[in-house]
């Protein structure tokens, strides 16, 4: 797919968007990168005082299922909703030259895979320290967190050239993501619930479910995924991926008069 290999031909280009976006998102911060890890950190604790302390989720090693799943779900919400008006934050460029305007939307994936990668860091080694079962298992959420950033390309460059002809995508993403994170088996676990069939239809009928459980399982079960939760977390790469390379071919030429 040209779409997607142009990354690589205008590899320049795109590190000098990485790095723009990149700057502006620390610029005049006093803290700097440490927002990487901050917010994170702190929905964390807020989530163990709720869920564990107050709720007692009865969820072993409840602080490493919390964070192993909302680093996904961070990385994920995060770079939609930003990437959904990538166009349109960079219509100034866009209009002013010719370029593979891709480049823009997988530069907010780029940006926010930076916390995804610090944090999934983190992630394996206090796994590494207190789940022992993990050790042998935990190295396999790394191929599969980048098939979950693949598909969160696919789908975020999608999602950004659909916003340049209708711009309620970016107000309809806003207004999804939080019903959509508490659909997410992320502060609970779909066992400790009865209705299998009504959690099985929930299970699979939101796309990031399967892909996050499959990450989380070897991070905090020390187990495999299974592989049903890998082949979904492939076909929804491979769906994702020619989506974008799709819309983007059907609209790339009305981007620039768009905006």
């Amino acid at each position: 797919m040209t779409v997607y290999t142009e990354l690589i031909a205008y590899r320049e280009l795109f590190g000098n968007l990485f790095r723009r976006d990149l700057q502006a998102k620390y610029k005049g911060s006093a803290l700097g990168v440490v927002w990487v890890l901050l917010p994170p950190l702190v929905l964390v604790c807020v989530y163990l005082l709720v869920f564990k302390v107050l709720w007692r989720a009865a969820v072993p090693h409840y602080s490493l299922y919390l964070l192993a799943g909302l680093s996904s779900w961070i990385f994920f919400a995060t770079t939609v909703q930003a990437g959904s008006r990538a166009m349109l934050d960079n219509a100034p460029l866009i209009r002013k030259t010719r370029f593979p305007r891709q480049l823009v939307a997988f530069s907010v994936v780029g940006t926010n895979l930076v916390t995804y990668v610090v944090m999934l860091a983190i992630i394996l080694v206090l796994s590494f320290a207190f789940i022992p079962s993990a050790r042998a298992t935990e190295w396999l959420a790394i191929p599969l967190a980048a098939l979950f950033v693949l598909f969160v390309a696919g789908l975020t460059l999608a999602l950004a050239c659909l916003d340049v002809l209708y711009r309620d995508i970016e107000h309809l993403i806003a207004s999804l993501l939080l019903p959509w994170f508490f659909l997410t088996p992320i502060l609970y676990s779909f066992s400790q619930f009865g209705h299998q069939r009504l959690t099985s239809i929930l299970y699979y009928a939101n796309p990031i479910t399967p892909p996050i459980v499959a990450i989380r399982d070897p991070l905090w079960a020390g187990q495999a995924p299974r592989l049903v939760d890998v082949v979904y977390l492939v076909v929804g790469t491979a769906v994702a991926l020619a989506l974008g390379a799709f819309v983007f071919r059907r609209v790339d030429d009305r981007i620039a008069v768009e905006l």
